[in-house]
């Protein structure tokens, strides 16, 4: 199973990543995590990294064409060999990609969600969306030790959070796979979604074919 954690920055993501590894790791279960790109093409790297700085590298149709390319390949050498040892999960994937390249060319988060939803290895079986009010994030950030990114004031992070809500219903349409959104906001909150999702990734490796 391919369980996908989004959200804006400070929504609580890694946190819970962090707790799901953790909590199965004392019962003795293993999980893979990934973050949100391969990495394995230089060419798409030297797009996404321009596009995560905030800069259109290229046309928004190139770096569309660079992200499905790194996507693809994050499917195939990273998480297909990690799935066929059990659970994987990642910080972040598709609709994060979708998010990131409607926000810096100032386009429809329609435009990329139904392209990159063509590629049936990257399709993670479940998405939680991490709808986490996003003053509380920024305030979050601002007791980090780095400096704020792109993407992490108030304005933009409360535009990208717009992106993920419609990003996340066009999935499911494209998809038809699930995407549970929950804010994380109180400890009650984290035990909540840890539970949750702990349980549908033990629940499909029991059941998974041998």
């Amino acid at each position: 199973m391919l369980l996908a954690l989004e959200g804006i920055a400070g929504a609580g993501k890694s946190t819970l990543r962090d707790r799901l590894l953790a909590a199965s790791a004392a019962e003795g279960r293993h999980i893979g995590s990934f973050g949100q790109f391969s990495w394995l093409s230089l060419q798409a790297t030297r797009v996404l990294t321009t596009l995560r700085a905030g800069r259109p590298a290229v046309h928004h149709l190139e770096a569309l064409d660079a992200a499905r390319h790194d996507l693809e390949l994050h499917a195939r050498y990273n998480l297909a060999p990690a799935l066929e040892l059990g659970p994987v999960v990642a910080d972040r994937l598709t609709l994060s990609t979708a998010c990131l390249l409607a926000l810096v060319h100032d386009r429809p988060v329609d435009d990329y969600i139904p392209h990159l939803a063509k590629i049936p290895a990257a399709r993670a079986d479940l998405t939680v969306l991490l709808c986490t009010d996003p003053a509380i994030c920024t305030a979050r950030l601002a007791h980090r030790a780095t400096g704020r990114r792109f993407g992490e004031d108030l304005r933009t992070a409360a535009r990208l959070a717009d992106l993920y809500e419609r990003a996340a219903t066009l999935w499911t349409e494209a998809t038809g796979l699930p995407v549970l959104r929950y804010p994380c906001v109180t400890e009650d909150d984290l035990d909540l979604l840890t539970t949750t999702c702990l349980r549908r990734l033990h629940a499909a490796d029991v059941t998974a074919p041998i």
